[in-house]
């Protein structure tokens, strides 16, 4: 075992400054003290001469500690500070921009519903669809959604001008105002039913585009700079959205045509890409660098090494089963949705201001749940709460059933005033249940996936409701449920009920909590590890080390 070596020659000299307390602590020892530690160690060790001619320490001093003078110091401080000071406005500007470009994107999103509802009025009316066919219609558009993956793998691998989410918003909105000014500005277009689905498909191919893009964008963001919660801010966004599209829809199908909410869409699909065209990906710190242009093979490989990717973070089982419980729990589920828009127009004849302001009702109180969640429900276990907002959403769908077994009026409710306060709140506690899984799949996404996973997510949701306004059509046409015959809805109404209760049998693949992140260490450089884990005290000319270190030296 080696000792500290000191010499007895001259007093020790601190080269560093911070330490006064070693240098008093040792210029006061004298030197016959100094002597015992010296023949203390050749006692303990008897080839220490040897060890003295022959070993020579590992470290040396090389450059002594210099002291500066204290301007210098404070003029460094400064110039950090700055930096400092830069770095910091950069980022909070960064953030402010980022806010703005997805808080429109998911307002827009939101505001869908002004034109969608014009459209289905229009087919509903003025094309005379019956309601099996009108549900035909609001699934099949829905179809360029089911290739969502692709956008994802698309936005992840393959940028466009050295950005990777930004341009791909500027393609989905460009798509979308194409899609719906046609029918806005060309009258046959939304006359013939193959025009009409057409643009429907164009329309739903841009809003795809759009939809990833900016989940990619958010999870990305977030992941980067560690913030949680953007996703709470992006349903806020929609479901504001949501609130005013349905609220001035109810009101411009009274007063103006549907070509006219078209155009207006279309202009506010327009001011949308003027902003998305003015954003720049590197005031968000989201740039990646310039590649060179790629060749077939090298795309091809960056696709195929995404696929596998993705198909790794799906297999994670604390990935795969939220994913498929969330999926079964809406595609099992027969929606009647076209039966039920029907039912209320023809045969209520309900006015359209009082279907807007019910699905206006709908999107504050999503808007409510989803502060609610971020703000005081994230502590309750994710497997209740799910296992909860199903159970209600069961027991919403009854709610139809009183409204056609005119159960209301018996208790002396309107039809109007039933079908305002509860006509929209299966369709918004179905919205909500998604909140909690867009979350827990956001915090496990692996970096280099968040487009190709939270496209796949977005991508499997629309193909279970696609799924389940299919087996709504079904049951529709088994039940015979017609335009001029509803005496068999209220047995399907049942069959929804029954059928929205069966997810709660495996409810055990939901977990029971969101993932902690754990906070990232400080990343340590190998000589810092090694200094830390062995311990040097430089003392003049002298070290000093731990025991670990010594016993190095001897093997």
């Amino acid at each position: 075992m080696v000792y500290p070596l000191i010499s007895t020659e001259n007093p020790i000299i601190l080269t560093n400054p911070k330490i006064p307390r070693i240098q008093e602590r040792y210029t006061k020892i004298p030197s016959f003290q100094l002597r015992s530690i010296f023949r203390s160690s050749q006692h303990h060790n008897p080839n220490s001469n040897r060890f003295n001619k022959e070993i020579k320490p590992k470290s040396q001093l090389l450059n002594p500690v210099i002291v500066t003078n204290q301007g210098e110091v404070s003029v460094r401080k400064g110039q950090k500070r700055k930096e400092y000071e830069e770095r910091r406005s950069l980022s909070h500007e960064g953030f402010q921009e980022m806010l703005a470009l997805c808080g429109l994107g998911y307002w827009v999103q939101g505001f869908r519903c002004f034109p969608w509802l014009a459209l289905n009025f229009h087919m509903a009316h003025n094309l005379n669809l019956h309601p099996s066919a009108l549900q035909v219609v609001q699934n099949s558009g829905n179809l360029p959604m089911v290739a969502k993956p692709l956008y994802g793998i698309l936005s992840d691998t393959l940028s466009i001008g050295g950005a990777h989410r930004i341009p791909y918003i500027c393609i989905g909105v460009l798509l979308q105002a194409l899609s719906w000014g046609q029918l806005a500005l060309i009258p046959v277009a939304g006359q013939a039913l193959p025009t009409l689905m057409a643009c429907v498909l164009l329309g739903n191919l841009g809003a795809s585009i759009t939809e990833v893009a900016k989940d990619a964008l958010v999870t990305e963001y977030g992941q980067k700079h560690r913030i949680t919660g953007l996703q709470s801010y992006a349903f806020m966004a929609l479901a504001a959205g949501g609130i005013l599209g349905n609220l001035l829809g109810g009101y411009f199908l009274l007063k103006a045509p549907p070509r006219m909410m078209f155009l207006i869409f279309s202009v506010l699909l327009s001011l949308q890409l003027v902003i998305s065209l003015s954003a720049r990906e590197e005031c968000i710190g989201l740039a990646r660098p310039l590649d060179h242009i790629l060749t077939r093979q090298s795309i091809s490989e960056n696709i195929r090494k995404q696929l596998s990717d993705l198909m790794i973070a799906i297999n994670e089982d604390s990935i795969f089963r939220p994913l498929t419980w969330i999926v079964a729990s809406i595609a099992m589920v027969p929606i009647l949705s076209g039966s039920i828009f029907c039912y209320q127009t023809q045969c209520l004849h309900l006015d359209p201001s009082v279907i807007g302001m019910s699905r206006v009702i709908g999107q504050l109180m999503l808007l409510s749940l989803t502060v609610l969640y971020d703000r005081c429900w994230k502590q309750i276990p994710m497997r209740k709460l799910i296992g909860a907002v199903q159970v209600l959403y069961a027991s919403s769908l009854l709610l139809d059933l009183i409204l056609v077994r005119q159960i209301n009026l018996v208790m002396g409710i309107p039809n109007e005033v039933f079908a305002l306060c509860f006509s929209g709140l299966a369709e918004t506690l179905a919205q909500f249940k998604v909140l909690p899984f867009s979350l827990l799949l956001a915090s496990l996404c692996p970096r280099g996936c968040e487009g190709s996973l939270t496209s796949f997510l977005a991508s499997a949701l629309c193909l279970s409701s696609i799924v389940s306004g299919f087996w709504g059509v079904g049951l529709a046409a088994l039940f015979g449920i017609k335009s001029d015959d509803y005496s068999s809805l209220p047995v399907g109404i049942l069959i929804q009920f029954l059928a929205a209760l069966l997810p709660l049998v495996w409810i055990h693949q939901v977990p029971m909590s969101q993932p902690v992140e754990k906070e990232r260490k400080k990343g340590l450089s190998k000589r810092t590890r090694r200094n830390r884990r062995i311990g040097r005290v430089v003392v003049g000319s002298v070290f000093v080390y731990r025991r670990e270190r010594e016993s190095e030296a001897w093997k």
